[in-house]
């Protein structure tokens, strides 16, 4: 597994995954084993096997959650460079063809939130945009043609 850089949120977010994984999801894992265990003969029990097989999945997932906390690494936002685009970067972007500003946040994969305005690093838009300063015009190519962004606005 490679590093990931998370925000201070996003890291605080994985964290307190892992404890509610290790917490609540263990719990509700052992209250229904053992009440699969209580319908009596578990090689014919449907309910028990079921309740085995979503106990390897939480510590499947747990395991690789503390794997993926091992490997973070917190992004120091005081350190990156506000004058191009970046990860972290918040963008005030004007669409020429249809004349309308939108806001992003560019953030990392597993923090991205379209919703929020949060765009992972890794689409095109994000990828499009890394390096350029206000002022630029780009043309990023996404899945419904050609989109011409003009970049207002760079900030943290």
């Amino acid at each position: 597994m490679t590093i990931k850089y998370f925000t201070p949120e996003g890291l605080d977010n994985l964290k307190q995954e892992l404890q509610t994984l290790k917490t609540k999801g263990r719990a509700d894992v052992a209250a229904a084993l053992q009440e699969a265990r209580e319908k009596g003969d578990l090689s014919e029990n449907a309910e028990y096997d079921a309740a085995k097989d979503a106990q390897g999945m939480l510590e499947m997932k747990i395991s690789h959650l503390e794997t993926e906390l091992g490997m973070a690494r917190l992004l120091d936002e005081s350190k990156l460079d506000v004058s191009k685009i970046m990860i972290l970067s918040k963008v005030k972007l004007k669409n020429l063809k249809f004349n309308k500003v939108i806001d992003y946040m560019i953030v990392t994969d597993k923090e991205a939130d379209l919703k929020q305005g949060k765009i992972s690093i890794s689409t095109p838009i994000a990828q499009g945009l890394l390096g350029k300063m206000v002022g630029d015009v780009v043309t990023i190519q996404v899945p419904s043609g050609a989109m011409d962004l003009e970049v207002l606005e760079v900030s943290r």
